[in-house]
């Protein structure tokens, strides 16, 4: 599934990101919340991992083909497909069978992987970075990042935690909390993703 990402100003899609979700036979949807955690428990993530990243390049390229050829869509990497020594490989094969630029994807990983090891993740992120993808760090607020480690991570953009959205127009915290970030990110020159609006009250308070 594609979940649409809306600029506030122009209130126009700028782009999108790619969900997994799963419609079993019997039990109908079922939340990634109990599938992904398996898959990444028996290893079976790396596999789907690949497939989601070749599935979304081919998608790009039919949405360029009939006109969105700004359209940037993201991807969630987990940590184990992050730590996989040939993901630069396949991701380069996966751009060169679908023949879409690098500009058009944007891979995301979550602050407490990004954490695991500091140094490693510097340096996958700077060959992505100089290979032209862009770089989001995702749940922002939930994990447990240094500041000081946060300015030299090469990425683009923070994405807020849903947890703090969700309750954005009625609790002082999480007001607090996302203006924080937000001033933070901009600080910095990232870009910033509130991640989870679903009501005009929440969209209004991020314009």
């Amino acid at each position: 599934y594609y979940q649409p990402k809306i600029e506030v100003k122009s209130r126009k899609i700028c782009g999108a990101e790619a969900l997994l979700r799963w419609n079993h036979p019997q039990k109908g949807r079922v939340s990634p919340a109990q599938f992904i955690p398996l898959c990444e428990e028996i290893g079976l993530i790396i596999p789907i991992g690949e497939w989601i990243i070749h599935t979304v390049c081919q998608q790009i390229k039919r949405w360029q083909d009939q006109g969105f050829s700004s359209l940037r869509i993201a991807v969630n990497l987990s940590p184990l497909q992050f730590r996989q020594p040939d993901l630069i490989k396949q991701v380069g094969n996966a751009l060169d069978v679908a023949e879409i630029s690098s500009n058009n994807l944007e891979f995301e990983i979550t602050e407490s992987a990004a954490m695991e090891d500091i140094d490693k993740t510097i340096a996958t992120l700077g060959v992505f970075k100089n290979m032209g993808f862009h770089l989001s760090i995702d749940d922002f607020g939930t994990g447990y990042s240094s500041l000081s480690y946060l300015k030299r991570f090469p990425i683009h953009t923070l994405k807020i935690d849903q947890s703090f959205i969700r309750n954005l127009n009625i609790s002082f915290e999480d007001a607090a909390i996302v203006k924080s970030i937000i001033t933070l990110a901009h600080s910095l020159k990232f870009g910033v993703v509130a991640e989870g609006v679903e009501t005009k009250e929440q969209f209004d308070y991020l314009y």
